[in-house]
């Protein structure tokens, strides 16, 4: 397949699922990941698509928020990984946020059979913990339906009546300078269901690590706990500013 086939390929995955990572996209256009990472270096540089660090983003979804459909199916071994891990430390008793990202989401089917509660702005959340052991206080406000989350004024201040002893959390971009987010809104969730929590825990598969968004939102200072696939330099640089980081393999 030549170089053009390729980069049609390629632009018609972005324009389906958003976002895609170097082992997906190898296997979905039959290369090696060594091509397919040239590839999109070169397609990168020509404005095609959005270079992270792990595979590549749609340009225009820097934007605009990419659809909760869309993200929940990227990176499932990791995201799964990373929630399994997360939910060992999650006891009966507990009360816990859990936002609106495709990963945090991901935590549900570890924690169904937990006596905790957990207060959400994700309306696919809410879904997946009915009729199990968990409590769910579901916040009000605005309904975002491609996000299928609960956004707005109300929905900040909702939180803020709450206080959790774990804040299960997501971003689109971390790097050592900050936190980067698609939205004001999902900015102002995250910021506030991080102040209402003794512990914030970030869930970021590698994709994430090093990837820079529209709205650079928060330093690290915010993040206590970070679980992650990615195990390379940048996690030093993370320790240093004092997060405790819990590395998972896929």
């Amino acid at each position: 397949m030549t170089f053009q086939k390729r980069a049609h390929k390629i632009l018609e995955l972005l324009e389906e699922l958003g976002e895609v990572d170097i082992r997906q996209l190898a296997a979905e256009i039959n290369v090696s990941e060594v091509t397919a990472r040239r590839d999109l270096t070169i397609m990168a540089a020509n404005g095609l698509l959005y270079r992270t660090h792990g595979g590549a983003m749609k340009i225009s979804e820097l934007i605009k928020p990419v659809s909760f459909a869309n993200k929940a199916v990227v990176n499932l071994k990791a995201k799964d990984a990373i929630c399994k891990r997360a939910a060992e430390d999650i006891i009966d008793g507990d009360v816990i946020f859990i936002d609106c990202g495709s990963t945090a989401f991901r935590l549900c089917q570890f924690i169904k059979n937990k006596k905790i509660k957990v207060i959400t702005n994700s309306l696919p959340v809410v879904n997946e913990l009915q009729h199990s052991a968990v409590t769910i206080n579901l916040i009000g406000g605005e309904v975002d339906t491609t996000r299928q989350a609960v956004h707005g004024t109300m929905a900040y201040e909702h939180i803020t009546r709450y206080h959790a002893s774990k804040a299960f959390l997501g971003v689109d971009g971390i790097t050592a300078e900050g936190l980067y987010a698609g939205s004001e809104h999902e900015a102002s969730n995250t910021l506030a269901m991080a102040s209402q929590s003794d512990c914030v825990y970030m869930l970021c598969d590698a994709s994430k690590i090093g990837k820079t968004s529209y709205l650079k939102f928060n330093d690290l200072s915010l993040v206590d706990i970070l679980i992650s696939d990615y195990n390379a330099p940048e996690i030093i640089e993370f320790q240093s500013k004092g997060i405790s980081v819990l590395s998972v393999k896929v």
